[in-house]
């Protein structure tokens, strides 16, 4: 009698849903997010929703938000994705070939060249001069998320099984120090007169970028929720867990529409955007 062969488990696929709103008082939109598949060989842009295997692919998602005079802002957010677009899939094409750079490394290289691609332009051109961006990227590997930061876009996490979402970035603000000391609560972090004055943006007059990075294990059932600060504006946390839980019951819902609708909604004063990513 011949022995059974063990199955060998499927790596884990990720679910993504992406949504962008103006809002109810800008004339344009200057958010801009990102999906990209790719391997050593080839890069393919993602549709704003799908579902696909992590087994021969990485899988990046981006959140931008982008600021500067005129339409400016717009620019600087879509310079941002489209280095993304050519940058980061060079790395995985490196490592193929042996050459192996640390995730941080990688991260902080990709922001680096952005931020200088976006000064560059600003200083060559009057329509793009003081042009900024901010930037909160997640890069997926089979079981696990590297992610890169700056400025006051965020990166949640909602583990399998958990009722409380945890961001894992960081606001470059002034404000946000003061909430992470106790100093004021979330209520008065949502309604400070500073709450927007960034003390770190790609872009700009900024001399230097230093962007946070880390890694995150990663496993089925986990969400991660990539957003610019519109949507965090319109909605408290416990609305994120909320929606999110509905979305893994109910496969009709679609939670990046969802939970920028609510936020603009509930606030609606600008560009509001979400990336949703789930591990299935």
């Amino acid at each position: 009698m011949k022995a059974l062969k063990k199955k060998t488990p499927l790596p884990p696929a990720l679910k993504w849903f992406g949504w962008t709103d103006v809002g109810k008082v800008r004339k344009n939109n200057e958010d801009a997010f990102l999906g990209l598949r790719f391997d050593a060989h080839e890069v393919h842009r993602l549709g704003k929703f799908g579902e696909a295997s992590t087994e021969k692919h990485d899988y990046t998602f981006a959140v931008c938000d982008g600021m500067g005079g005129a339409k400016a802002g717009e620019y600087a957010s879509q310079i941002a994705v489209d280095k993304i677009t050519s940058l980061l899939p060079r790395a995985y094409q490196q490592s193929a070939r042996g050459l192996q750079a640390g995730f941080a490394d990688v991260l902080a290289e990709l922001y680096t060249q952005i931020h200088r691609q976006l000064v560059y332009l600003g200083n060559c051109y009057d329509e793009c001069h003081g042009m900024q961006t901010t930037l909160s990227l997640g890069w997926f590997t089979p079981g696990w998320l590297y992610y890169g930061h700056v400025g006051d876009s965020r990166i949640y996490h909602l583990p399998k099984g958990q009722t409380t979402v945890k961001q894992l970035t960081e606001d470059d603000t002034h404000v946000w120090w003061l909430y992470r000391q106790g100093q004021i609560n979330e209520r008065q972090a949502r309604t400070h007169p500073r709450r927007n004055v960034l003390q770190k943006a790609l872009g700009g007059s900024n001399q230097f970028v230093d962007p946070q990075v880390g890694a995150v294990a990663c496993e089925r059932g986990d969400f991660f929720l990539l957003t610019s600060d519109g949507l965090t504006e319109g909605l408290y946390d416990h609305y994120l867990v909320d929606i999110l839980r509905a979305s893994a019951k109910d496969d009709k819902i679609n939670p990046a529409q969802l939970l920028v609708n609510e936020a603009v909604k509930n606030d609606g004063r600008d560009n509001t955007t979400a990336l949703v990513v789930q591990v299935v």
